[in-house]
């Protein structure tokens, strides 16, 4: 069970560092360049469509994540 949790940890952790890494900030970083040609062909509403889909993803990943650290914390290897 503890290996499991320990496994599913690490997926949500690197989905998580690469969701973060894909929202645009101030300086529109990596999401800027790969929604950059969206913006081109879907308009400006897609991409605040998909930083908004991102943002959700975001929350969720993160919620997982505490709820999983916690459970590896109290579950013990046997």
């Amino acid at each position: 069970m503890h290996a499991l949790l320990v496994t599913l940890l690490v997926i949500v952790s690197i989905a998580l560092i690469a969701v973060v890494l894909l929202q645009s900030g101030r300086s529109a970083g990596l999401s800027g360049a790969i929604t950059g040609g969206a913006e081109q062909l879907f308009g400006k509403q897609k991409a605040r469509g998909l930083d908004a889909v991102f943002q959700r993803v975001t929350v969720v990943l993160a919620v997982l994540f505490f709820v999983l650290t916690i459970l590896v914390t109290y579950v013990q290897p046997s």
